[in-house]
This record gives C-alpha cells, structure tokens and sequence, in this order.
C-alpha cells in the first residue's frame, strides 16, 4: 500500500464539501435516458420545445458585433463599458429618474447578478457601519446562493417570514413584522419583482408599508433585481418597487442581472448601484463610494467581461432594438403566463386534491407548488420528474408538450401521499 500523501490541507480542516443542488439535479437530468423526462430545476427559459432560446433582437445584435472592424478584446475600464453601465442605471432607475438627473447614483459593472450581491456584499461588510454580530435580513425562502454570498464575507444572515405555507402566498404580516422587530439599521434585502423561489410578489400597497417601516427602523435596503421585464413583460411595471424607494429618498444599492431577460446566461452581465439619498454633499457621497467600490473590484476581478454587456448596450441604447427586445420580454413572459394557466386548469379539471389557485397568482419563472418533499422525490424516482426539493419549479420548463404529462404526475403522487 503506497504511503498517504503529505498535505497541508488534511480533511479535519478542508472537508470535502457537498454538490451544489442545482447543478447536481442537472447531472441527474442529463444522465436520465427516460424520453418523457420533464427539467423543472433550471432557472433559464425554454421555449416551446424545451429548448435554450437566444432572442432574435440578441442575435442581430450579436451580429452586428462580429461585423464591427472596430472591435477588439482589450480590457474594460474597472468599472466596466460605460454605455452599458449607463443604460443599465436609465433600464433600472427611469431615465427621468431623479437620483440620474442630480448625479446621485453610481453603477459598475459586474459578473451578472451573482457578481453584483457579492460587490454589494463585499462593500456593506467593510464600510456599512453595525455591531459585528448584527445580521443582514433575507426573505423565508430567498435564493439559497444569498445565504453563501453573504456568509463568505462575514455577514451573518437572518431570515424574516415571506411564504405562507397555508395559503402559498405572501404572509405580508409576518413579513412586515419581522423587518421591524429587526435591530434598527440592519441590512434588508428585497426582491424587486419575481420572487425566488416562490413567485409571490408585494401588491404596491404592501409595498409602500414595507418602506414605511424601513424608514422608521433606519434600515438599508439591499434590492436584488433579477427578472426586470420577465416577470410581467413590463421592464417599468417590474422596476415600480424599486423606484419608488428612490423617489421616497432612501439611501440604497441594487444588484441587477442580464441574464434572464436577455437570456444572457453565459454571458455574465450585470450591475451593482448605489443611490445616495438627497442632499447638498448627495454627489461627493456617490463619489467618495464609487472610488472604494473600485477598488473592491480592481482586488476581485480587475475588469469585467465585455461580451455581454456589448450585446446589452447595443440593445438597449438603440430605440428600435429596444422596442424589438420588449417584444422578446413579452414572449418570453407570456408563453410563461400561458403555461401557468394550463397547468391550473388541467390539476383543476383532474380534481387534484388541495387548491392550485396559486400557480396563476404567482408571478415570474418560478412556482412554489406546495409539494413536499417526500413528493418531489416520488415524482423524480415514478415520473422523471426533476425539480427542488422545495417544491420548487421552474415554469419555463412547462411546455404544451410536457404540461398535461406533469399535471397528471403530480395528480397521481398527491393522491398516493396524503
């Protein structure tokens, strides 16, 4: 037997760390060879044949790109191409938004969304001024990779309520009082439109109640802003809640991503803002927080990727292209409508035991379907059905192909297990 190797690294102090969940659903989803297998797990939109869609305005964009003699591979500046970044904040904020107009917000470039929270992260946890042990607040459930981001850079994450397993969906009660029974001046992260993982969004009213108590708390709210334009086709509608945070002057930040409504996926595009509240010296704090947050990244990534923030300027700073990509949003959104419909008409006409009212009230690519996971589990092993273990899935993968095979798998499991 040949001798252990010498390490530094012994398995008491680096253990070996589990599969990530999603991507291990994947694995399993492509290894299945079953040719009635439904992917419920990813989040990135399929069109009508369970197939990646590139939107056609992104294909001419892309191009028009190639074709450029102009174009070249040379680094972005730290903060990245600055005609995305400014169309990003206009997309975002409005372009007669206030906090543009009076040079009050800034925008760097990132590595998508995911890029985006870990510069807001990385920013908070060294200058956002707190007792070391106080918590940041995300929503009960938030996307799971929140929880790592924020825990990699020292940031120790509480929850406050948001699904209401009763009703499957918002306990606005709960969540209004759980961000105000939080220490004053935390950190409270929001979902600015399309929920993850439960599809459930604020009404405006609730909205505005939220930042009623975030005002009288002195909290600082952290927008995560993943779905603008693929939650309802409306790239204002979806940005309403954010919005109205600024025109209510609150001091904030946002992470914004491409990914999903240009089906940037691979592309790793996004942004991180901050908006300073009003006042005299409003521009020298913008300023004087810009030149740290570059720092941070010139430490993390030195430049941002090009690629996908040229297809995105491209797009969004030319009015005919843009008009073309609001009509891919609103594909893209409605076929997502479309199937959220059907799904609940046929478990309805099966007479599938519970009520499924909420996969037409939810909103955005993901449903919470209240299945458990005892059950997500048998549709996996009886139907090849893969989605999370949360009950979790992902609309996109619905199509009128595989809708009606879904509906009765599930019909067939809910009776088995109740």
């Amino acid at each position: 037997m040949a001798p252990s190797s010498v390490t530094a690294f012994p398995a008491h102090s680096v253990p070996q760390a589990p599969e990530d969940p999603l991507f291990g659903l994947m694995a399993a989803y492509r290894k299945d060879t079953f040719d009635k297998k439904v992917d419920l797990g990813i989040g990135a939109y399929r069109d009508n044949n369970a197939k990646p869609w590139v939107l056609p305005v992104v294909k001419k964009a892309d191009a028009a790109l190639r074709d450029d003699p102009q174009l070249n591979h040379e680094y972005l500046p730290i903060a990245g191409l600055a005609d995305f970044t400014s169309a990003a904040a206009k997309l975002l904020l409005g372009a007669d938004s206030p906090a543009i107009r009076e040079k009050r917000s800034t925008t760097l470039q990132t590595i998508s969304g995911t890029g985006a929270v870990h510069l807001g992260a990385l920013f908070l946890s060294k200058f956002f001024a707190r007792p070391a042990s106080q918590p940041l607040y995300v929503s009960d459930p938030t996307w799971t990779n929140h929880f790592q981001i924020f825990g990699n850079v020292n940031l120790p994450v509480k929850t406050y309520p948001y699904f209401s397993k009763q009703t499957k969906g918002l306990d606005f009660e709960g969540m209004a009082k759980g961000i105000e029974g939080a220490p004053e001046g935390s950190i409270i992260l929001l979902h600015a439109c399309a929920h993850n993982p439960t599809g459930v969004d604020l009404t405006r009213d609730q909205w505005k109640k939220v930042a009623d108590i975030i005002r009288a708390k002195k909290h600082f709210p952290f927008f995560d802003c993943a779905y603008q334009g693929f939650a309802s086709g409306d790239v204002n509608n979806d940005a309403w809640a954010l919005r109205y945070f600024v025109q209510e002057d609150f001091e904030l930040c946002v992470a914004q991503s491409f990914a999903k409504n240009f089906g940037l996926y691979g592309e790793r595009a996004g942004c991180f803002h901050f908006v300073a509240a009003p006042g005299a010296d409003a521009s020298n704090i913008v300023a004087r927080i810009s030149s740290q947050l570059a720092i941070l990244q010139r430490s993390e990534i030195s430049n941002p990727p090009a690629y996908g923030a040229r297809i995105a300027s491209h797009i969004l700073n030319d009015p005919a292209l843009f008009k073309e990509w609001e009509e891919n949003l609103r594909t893209m959104s409605g076929r997502i409508i479309d199937m959220r419909k059907t799904l609940r008409s046929k478990l309805e006409e099966l007479q599938t035991p519970g009520t499924w009212n909420h996969i037409t009230d939810q909103i955005g690519m993901f449903s919470f379907t209240g299945l458990s996971e005892q059950q997500v589990l048998k549709l996996r092993d009886d139907a090849h059905v893969y989605m999370t273990k949360n009950g979790r899935i992902s609309m996109a993968g619905l199509n009128t192909n595989n809708v009606e095979y879904f509906a009765k798998a599930v019909d067939k499991v809910v009776r088995e297990t109740k």
